[in-house]
């Protein structure tokens, strides 16, 4: 204890002392090499340090992401495994965070970390209180499983992404608060959709609405194929960008307004005059890799921009490496060639939602009826800008 007091002290007269407890330049500087989580910790050492650390914080706004694949070498989930540590090392305070897992490896039911049959000798906390151990609070959190997952590794831009039809996977995208930009999360059961509740999501009668991301699950259930068609009548002639997909199940947020295994719809709904989008359709006639770039590359014609900007892919679990004559990762890799540096996400679930849509500024481009939004066979090919 003597030799770390003797070690203080000369420090604590140092320069270097002086000028991390004075020269707010310096301490700036220095706080931009700290991961988000850390610089919270250390904005409590004294005022400097705090007020640096909240200027630090209001220039983090790139969006991010972690993901995993392939098996674990620990009794968890490789996605599961990773998720703590990685967003640890996040340059980002996020404020709603979209997830998706393979639902092999998580049964979305149990809104838990519980495991398929397949392991039931894995065990872990609660998907709640996991997630809320892991990120700030008042973060939105949307959590899905679904059969297969698309994803591009962690920390990587220019990454190639991979589709996982087989096999463990699974990603969080961390957005941050942007000025501009407002992403409102969304949850209806049977028992909590009403066009009321539609306009207080901001889906409808909402000038600034741009892009609507939602995600149906157990639609297979009695009385699903109506609530789909309930939630989709109002937003078709909506001119936001409307793209998703009919997935296994949701883990997060916990549902308290109906009984386990109900159909529902969760999502984003993204607003804002800085908010862009574009989505083709790959359909049933495209069945080659070069049909599926030439489709892809028509999204070039909205000029999105690059930056804090992501790929969506929302697939048909029927297409994928069997679709193509046992061609492997075709649409994924048709998007990067076209895309190289914007990542891309998604998943391969049992129907898709969107059209040939562009929305940008002030204007929507799209070619779509009362009859385009619901598909089957197909995948939507979706960019969208956060501002």
């Amino acid at each position: 204890m003597s030799e770390s007091l003797d070690f203080c002290e000369p420090f604590q007269n140092s320069k270097a002392a002086y000028v991390l407890s004075n020269v707010a330049e310096v301490v700036e500087r220095v706080l931009m090499f700290i991961p988000t989580k850390s610089l919270l910790r250390v904005a409590s050492v004294c005022r400097l340090w705090r007020n640096c650390a909240r200027r630090v914080l209001r220039t983090q706004q790139h969006l991010t992401w972690v993901s995993a694949s392939g098996p674990s070498t620990t009794e968890l989930h490789s996605f599961c495994s990773i998720l703590a540590e990685e967003v640890e090392k996040v340059f980002l305070l996020p404020k709603t965070v979209l997830m998706m897992v393979d639902c092999e490896a998580l049964t979305g039911q149990e809104y838990c970390y519980e495991q398929s049959k397949a392991k039931k000798s894995r065990q872990c906390m609660s998907m709640a209180e996991e997630l809320n151990q892991i990120f700030p609070k008042g973060c939105d959190i949307v959590g899905i499983a679904t059969p297969g997952i698309v994803l591009t590794p962690t920390g990587s831009w220019t990454g190639a992404p991979k589709e996982y039809q087989e096999g463990e996977a699974g990603f969080a995208v961390m957005l941050p608060n942007t000025d501009g930009v407002h992403i409102k999360p969304f949850h209806f059961c049977k028992k909590t959709i009403s066009l009321e509740a539609m306009k207080e999501a901001g889906l409808v009668d909402n000038p600034e609405l741009r892009v609507v991301v939602m995600f149906i699950y157990e639609a297979y259930k009695s009385g699903g194929a109506r609530f789909l068609s309930q939630i989709l009548e109002p937003l078709t002639n909506s001119k936001a960008l409307i793209a998703g997909g009919l997935v296994e199940g949701v883990f997060y947020p916990p549902r308290d307004c109906c009984s386990k295994g109900s159909y529902g719809v969760i999502g984003l709904a993204l607003s804002g005059r800085k908010v862009q989008g574009a989505s083709v359709l790959l359909d049933q006639d495209v069945g080659t890799a070069k049909e599926a770039e030439a489709t892809v590359r028509r999204l070039k014609a909205a000029r999105i921009p690059e930056r804090n900007t992501l790929g969506f892919m929302f697939a048909c679990v029927g297409r994928g490496q069997n679709y193509y004559h046992n061609q492997h990762n075709v649409e994924a890799d048709a998007f990067h060639k076209v895309f190289p540096n914007t990542p891309l996400f998604g998943l391969f679930g049992n129907g898709e939602i969107g059209c040939d849509r562009i929305v940008k500024d002030d204007y929507t481009l799209c070619n779509s009826d009362s009859d385009t939004l619901q598909h089957e066979y197909t995948t939507v090919m979706t960019l969208v800008h956060f501002g």
